[in-house]
């Protein structure tokens, strides 16, 4: 296995991971509430009044990163047709609902107040993310 060095971006990386762990603790500090993303967009299909602003408002930010991204630097790739996109949403979804959460809500929520549930779900979806990019790259 070999580095793409080009592409290789720790900085930004761990800039990125510092602001999900800050937004996911303030969540949950100042609102009680888990980042669990498909929670959040759930709570959006059902609104209960007192829920729908904060709700809204942190669905407005994860959809104005990536254009604040692609307006102060280069717009980032992805090499898949919409029809593979729709496709593994809607996988991404089905599994978020067998998991009875997110790759947000388990893997960094969950496992940072150690829960059980959410470590075997994050292994869970890891080892099925290897097996989906082993099996598209190397057997397609």
């Amino acid at each position: 296995m070999q580095i793409d060095w080009t592409h290789f971006t720790p900085w930004a990386s761990l800039a990125g991971g510092i602001l999900i762990g800050v937004a996911a603790a303030m969540l949950v500090l100042l609102n009680g509430r888990i980042a669990g993303i498909s929670a959040i967009v759930g709570g959006l299909l059902a609104p209960r009044r007192a829920d729908v602003a904060w709700r809204v408002a942190f669905v407005a930010g994860l959809l104005a990163a990536p254009l604040a991204m692609a307006f102060y630097a280069h717009a980032p790739r992805i090499d898949a047709g919409a029809g593979t996109l729709v496709a593994a949403g809607l996988l991404v979804g089905l599994g978020t609902s067998y998991g009875s959460g997110c790759t947000s809500g388990h893997g960094v929520c969950g496992l940072s107040r150690l829960s059980p549930r959410s470590l075997v779900a994050t292994l869970a979806f890891m080892a099925a993310g290897m097996a989906t990019v082993f099996f598209v790259r190397h057997l397609l």
